[in-house]
């Protein structure tokens, strides 16, 4: 009954893929499962366009293989990770290799099971490498799925519902691939395509998509202002390996929240560092001789990895010093 109702759609999504689908994308021309992994841990909160042209290809020549990246010391993980952000994602990535000792199970149930994992990768994993036939629930499939039913409101349980009634089993590797790039190129946020859709014949939100789903008030995010402290001796600076969960294992400089100068510190810039949560509004002071546990170069610094902010810091602190 399923096939018959959405047959049509189905048979839509594939001669659209065969015509728009971005089947040149690196991910999509391998069964490796751990490149495949790779980019949908990547493409986490991240563009398709900075994926590829920044970091995909370099973290894949520095680790080649999950059981590289299960032996690399979890800090050379960090910093082949710098820029990318949201740190978490490098850290569960290592921790995922160790555990599996460099060779992912072939299932979406077990892969389901480990760090960083939720069932939307796992599904996707095991769709695209293992050809495991099971829909995905990303953001662009949720924005489908509000529209094409109408749905203001709907939790993650009921996603999965319809993406299940929704999604085409005999061919789930085309049709979840078609998913995120009709998400992406024409169900967008800003500027819907519905007249060249493949879902518009029965798409029931096609004649106001933007009322699907309900937008949420946005919350003004809330401003941080912190000190960054760098110590120094001579020529090198103090840093601290950072243990908060948002930059763990990250290296930086200390951080306070209501420091007075003294006759021995300098302020020598300020600047502003957009976080999903929340904005930090940063001046860095340069402070002289305070003992600290580890200082290092500027040429060591750089091949340590660090936040954006702390990136940030440094270039101030390079300038200051020329």
């Amino acid at each position: 009954m399923k096939k018959d109702k959405y047959h049509k759609i189905h048979q839509n999504i594939l001669v659209w893929y065969a015509e728009f689908g971005r089947v040149t994308l690196p991910w999509r021309n391998t069964n490796n499962a751990y490149k495949i992994y790779l980019s949908e841990i990547m493409l986490q909160q991240t563009q398709v366009k900075t994926v590829i042209e920044r970091f995909y290809f370099p973290f894949l020549e520095k680790f080649p293989t999950l059981k590289e990246l299960a032996n690399a010391p979890v800090d050379d993980v960090l910093k082949a990770w710098e820029g990318l952000g949201y740190y978490t994602r490098a850290r569960n990535l290592h921790k995922t290799a160790v555990e599996t000792n460099g060779l992912l199970p072939n299932n979406a149930e077990a892969l389901e099971k480990l760090s960083g994992i939720g069932k939307s990768t796992a599904h996707a994993v095991a769709c695209f490498a293992f050809n495991e036939p099971l829909p995905i629930l990303d953001a662009n499939v949720k924005r489908i799925l509000y529209r094409f039913f109408a749905l203001t409101s709907c939790n993650d349980k009921e996603l999965w519902e319809l993406a299940y009634e929704l999604y085409d089993k005999n061919n789930a590797y085309i049709y979840n691939q078609s998913m995120m790039d009709i998400g992406s190129s024409i169900c967008t946020h800003k500027n819907p395509l519905c007249d060249v859709c493949p879902f518009v014949s029965l798409c029931r939100g096609k004649e106001n998509p933007f009322l699907y789903p309900e937008k949420k008030k946005k919350k003004k995010k809330p401003v941080r202002k912190r000190t960054l402290m760098v110590y120094y001796q001579e020529n090198k600076y103090a840093l601290v390996q950072n243990r908060e969960r948002l930059l763990s294992g990250l290296w930086g400089f200390k951080q306070e929240e209501d420091f007075k100068m003294t006759r021995n510190s300098t302020e020598i810039g300020t600047f502003k560092q957009h976080y999903t949560h929340f904005t930090l509004d940063a001046s860095v002071v340069l402070v002289k001789n305070k003992h600290q546990e580890k200082y290092f170069t500027i040429d060591e610094i750089h091949d340590l990895a660090l936040s954006g902010a702390d990136r940030k810091a440094l270039a101030l602190v390079e300038k200051y010093c020329e």
